[in-house]
């Protein structure tokens, strides 16, 4: 049967109607926004599509961030804002999403085209007349931005922005001024699905690029293969696993793609964060003769906290959509196909590579007594063995995002995390985004968030919507007093103090019934927590506060922090030498 025929649709529907069952084809059935006066008409017709339902958020910002934890895994969320207040709240959110390949689907709704045309004086505008201004900012993080206004290819145009916001990963803008709502289409339409299928490569240019990649891998004797953020994007979680398997080639991920492959393949070596990588890691990738990155996003990448970048004497960068050597960009070439070219010409017989027995990647047991206080590093590595095969695990930017790079991920286990955005706040949003997602799975998932006290209190209204929606995440909230590895970084300064909050009560206090809260300060306490067999299963929400001292930070940035005073002193040093053979006299 069609489309139509099972959902009962009459010949012709609204551009509403129509925009909210493409989004149903595509398994987005939760869309998360606030109502207000321009967009209230378009949500009412959400009510009215079995099987969707409307999330309202607390604030826009958050709702950005949900849409953008739900996308990661559904592949694209939606967002329905208001017109200038609403979408400008959420535009800090969408940033985010564009800068790290997220597909979310912005819709706002706009005042209705007569007061557009004549100019009008209304409220959220900026008293100019200027109806498109929004419009325009949104563009800058948009790989598509459209406003819905002609009649006889608004559906086509529907059917576009949705296309790209899931084939490209990167949010596109769509307004809809309120009057046109009830715009009416087709409904056959629906019968046709969308195209999401990425385009051919140029054929010549594509054999090209594999024949020079392939030269690569054959002559190469110390090779590695690194899988990044737009691996699992842009899809190409199976293509870069058989690639990993068939090769043998050593394998490591960035902090954006842990979680990208599986961490149980024996060749998987850890988590390449560049100058502050592990011993263990950087023994490898820096003396490498081939290095290849899949999914590439960055290929150089300053923080305050490190630096991260590739050097090896041959070097392959797969974006999304091009492909980078060390002297030469080949532009306009999807990953996705290429890699399955790639796959079809390997020949393993022609490899030089031969497989070394590698160590995995260990997790040292710290034997402490049940009173000794909590510390980041011994928290980091007992929480793997609490890991389970499926878990969604999110982390906050702070120590949680340095932290998670010691775990070990067991079997089909997801990484949520915002590297290079870094927005205080997100993991929040994203949690509630991905908890929502999970419940539409078809297997069951855990969903796991670690988050500083400092990026809770940004936003941790969201909590109420996670409560009212009875999802079950787990929340361990990792209490230093205020913002930690900013401390260590920079000063111990009293503007990085928060005000305590009695976290434990937080889930009364917005209307829990089945809750647990836990405040964990020793060693004990914490294998008290992760053995009770009860709390393995995930059947309440959890808040969970880590008690950790104001200056622990975990073992990465220390080891950053000393390679930095290291190179201080040695600055300061020959500063003092060139001092004083100044001052001696001339012979």
């Amino acid at each position: 049967m069609h489309y139509t025929e099972v959902e009962n649709l009459a010949t012709t529907i609204t551009i509403a109607d129509y925009l909210f069952h493409r989004l149903k084809q595509l398994k987005v059935n939760t869309i998360f926004g606030l109502p207000g006066e321009f967009n209230a008409p378009l949500i009412d017709k959400l009510y009215s599509i079995q099987g969707l339902r409307w999330a309202g958020n607390t604030n826009e910002l958050n709702a950005a961030y949900a849409s953008d934890g739900y996308a990661r895994l559904k592949g694209l969320g939606c967002i329905i804002s208001t017109f200038g207040v609403g979408e400008l709240s959420a535009i800090n959110g969408i940033a985010g999403s564009y800068a790290e390949h997220v597909g979310v689907l912005h819709v706002v709704g706009m005042p209705p085209t007569s007061a557009q045309t004549r100019q009008l004086l209304l409220h959220h505008t900026l008293g100019n007349g200027d109806y498109t201004v929004f419009h325009r900012m949104a563009t800058e993080v948009s790989c598509h931005s459209a406003v819905i206004v002609d009649t006889d290819f608004c559906a086509q145009e529907v059917d576009a922005c949705i296309s790209k916001a899931f084939t490209l990963q990167r949010p596109v803008y769509m307004g809809i001024p309120v009057n046109l709502v009830d715009m009416p289409v087709e409904s056959h339409r629906l019968n046709q699905p969308l195209d999401l299928s990425v385009p051919p490569n140029d054929p010549n240019k594509e054999n090209e690029v594999v024949e020079q990649i392939l030269s690569h891998f054959y002559k190469a004797k110390h090779p590695v293969i690194i899988a990044d953020a737009c691996v699992t994007r842009h899809a190409v979680d199976a293509e870069t696993r058989e690639l990993c398997e068939r090769t043998q080639f050593p394998l490591f991920v960035t902090p954006m793609g842990k979680g990208a492959v599986d961490e149980s393949l024996p060749q998987f070596g850890g988590v390449y964060t560049g100058s502050i990588s592990s011993p263990s890691v950087r023994e490898v990738v820096g003396f490498v003769d081939f290095l290849i990155v899949i999914g590439c996003m960055l290929a150089d990448f300053e923080t305050s906290s490190f630096h991260f970048g590739y050097r090896a004497k041959e070097l392959v960068l797969l974006y999304p959509t091009l492909v980078k050597f060390k002297h030469a960009t080949y532009p306009d070439l999807n990953i996705k196909p290429l890699l399955q070219s790639l796959l079809s010409q390997l020949r393993e017989s022609q490899l030089s590579y031969h497989t070394q027995p590698r160590q995995s990647m260990v997790i040292p047991k710290l034997e402490l007594p049940s009173t000794h206080s909590l510390r980041q590093e011994w928290v980091w590595n007992q929480i793997s063995q609490w890991f389970q095969e499926r878990d969604i695990i999110i982390t906050e930017t702070g120590t949680s995002a340095f932290g998670i790079n010691q775990t070990h991920f067991p079997h089909h286990t997801l990484g949520i995390s915002q590297a290079l955005w870094g927005s205080v706040g997100y993991s929040l949003g994203a949690c509630l985004g991905a908890a929502m997602a999970a419940t539409e799975l078809s297997k069951t998932h855990r969903v796991v968030l670690f988050i500083g006290d400092g990026a809770f209190q940004l936003t941790a209204q969201e909590l109420s919507t996670m409560i009212r929606w009875r999802l079950t995440p787990y929340i361990f909230i990792m209490n230093n007093q205020g913002y930690s590895v900013d401390r260590f970084l920079h000063s111990n300064a009293s503007y990085y103090d928060i005000q305590p909050w009695d976290y434990s009560r937080l889930p009364e206090i917005f209307g829990a019934q089945d809750y647990e809260s836990r405040k964990i300060v020793t060693v004990g306490d914490f294998q008290s927590m992760v053995k009770d067999p009860n709390f393995a299963n995930a059947e309440r929400i959890r808040i969970l506060e880590i008690m950790l001292p104001p200056m622990d930070v975990p073992q990465a940035l220390r080891e950053r922090w000393v390679q930095d005073e290291k190179r201080e002193l040695e600055r300061r040093e020959s500063v003092e030498s060139v001092k004083r053979q100044k001052l001696l006299p001339p012979r």
